[in-house]
Order: C-alpha cells, then structure tokens, then sequence
C-alpha cells in the first residue's frame, strides 16, 4: 500500500507536474492523454492538466484568462481535438479532452442525458431533434434554420453541452480580411456513433469517478463530486460503495484507485 507521501510523488511524475516532465511535442500531448484518460484544459483541480503539463510560461505574464495559457503550445488542446479526440463540457462547463476509452464509459451517461433533457424541455428538444434531422450544423446554419439570435441560441447550446447532450467542436471560416473561428454543434450519439450500450447512468458514473481516481493518481475526496456536471446521478453512498468494493482506497482524506 503506498502511502500518501509516495502516491503525491507518483501523481507528480504521472501527470507530469516537475519540469523535467514538460510535454515536448504533440504526439507526446497525444500520448499523455492516452495515459491518463481524460485532462482538463488548465489547472482547476486533481485531474490532470494539459497546459500544466506545458510547463511554458504565459502568453502574457500577468494578464488574466487567455493571457495565462501556454505562449506556444496553447493550441495543442484544439489540435488533440483536431485528431479525433473528444472535447466536452462536462467538468461542470469547463473544457475536459477525452481518450477512446473514456468516451465509451461517458456514453451512456451523454446519452440518457439527451432523452431527459428531451423531455425535459421543449426549447432543448427542438435543438436535438433538429441536430438530429440535418445532422452536426455551424452555429451560423443553426441560427438561421431555427431562427434564434446568438445569445439565444447560446442559452439552449450551454446547459447541452455542459450535461453532455450535445459537444462542440472549432472550425476555421474564411470570413473578410482573414480566418476566423466558429463552431460545429452535434449530438452525443453522432459525436460518438459507437456507443449505444445500455449501462445504467448512476453505473456508468462511477466507473467515470474510477478513471478520474486513476488519471490524478491521489485527488481530494471532498473534491471528487465536483468533478462532473450530473449531481442527479450521484447518491450519497457512491464513494463508499466504490471503497467497500475494493475500486477506490482512502488515504489520509485522499482517494486513489489501486
């Protein structure tokens, strides 16, 4: 059993948090999200951090937002997304990359959350089943087709993406003096076609806090409900039930998965 002082070292060199494990390349980044299962954009919590893994300073220095990301490899994020990998809002509306391996345990989750927000909400289901008709459409093409302005076509789009219902992925446009970017919206299940197994959602969630447990190597437990975006799946005995069961062990206030 490894101890928590041997574990905060293990999660250093894993998620490569000292400069000498700084990312160097895209394929190493490809790699590194392969590793882990899944990586945040920034830093914000125990999950693994692409632009921490950088170790590149700022692209301006003291400035806050966008100024903090990465001077050169701040694109990579969008170019692991360029390569096929899922980019979504699930991490409570922030960005969060995913490997093949965790988007198939998110699967069932992102599809009961298109049926229930279906249901749900009659503005939202015109969206889905509209997504669902023509297929992925720029955020120009579905403004047009539905006839919403931005703000409110931003209001439909953000609940959607943050619960996993739909995701979203950048595109360049030729627009005027230059290149400018937009952005593709398409369902969960035409993201991720492959899935379609019928895992209960509450099941599905802790297989998902197992593989966020592994991709930190040691996390918070006070930390880890706040993960994920569906508080509607979560039940009091989640943590407890994946320790009793021998998927996750405390240490010290902390959680691991062995």
């Amino acid at each position: 059993m490894e101890s928590l002082a041997e574990l905060r070292a293990r999660r250093a060199f894993e998620c490569r948090l000292v400069p000498a494990r700084a990312l160097r390349s895209l394929d190493e980044a490809a790699a590194f999200l392969r590793d882990r299962g899944l990586l945040t954009r920034t830093t914000d919590c125990a999950l693994p951090s692409l632009y921490e893994a950088c170790h590149e300073d700022p692209y301006r220095p003291g400035r806050p937002g966008f100024a903090t990301w990465p001077a050169q490899k701040w694109p990579w994020f969008g170019e692991l997304g360029g390569r096929g990998y899922l980019i979504t809002a699930v991490h409570r509306g922030k960005n969060l990359i995913v490997s093949g391996e965790v988007a198939a345990l998110l699967d069932p989750i992102c599809r009961a959350e298109i049926e229930r927000m279906r249901a749900f909400d009659s503005d939202w289901r015109l969206l889905l089943d509209h997504l669902a008709a023509v297929g992925p459409s720029s955020i120009e093409d579905l403004r047009t087709e539905l006839r919403l302005k931005r703000q409110e076509l931003k209001a439909l789009r953000s609940p959607l993406e943050r619960c996993g219902a739909i995701v979203s992925r950048s595109m360049e446009v030729t627009a005027g003096a230059g290149e400018q970017h937009s952005s593709v919206l398409a369902r969960w299940d035409q993201a991720y076609p492959a899935g379609g197994a019928g895992t209960d959602p509450g099941d599905a969630l802790k297989d998902l806090v197992v593989a966020g447990a592994r991709a930190a190597v040691v996390a918070p437990e006070a930390e880890v409900e706040r993960w994920f975006s569906w508080q509607w799946y979560w039940s009091v005995t989640l943590i407890d039930d994946l320790v009793s069961g021998g998927r996750l062990r405390r240490v010290e206030g902390y959680l691991t998965a062995p």
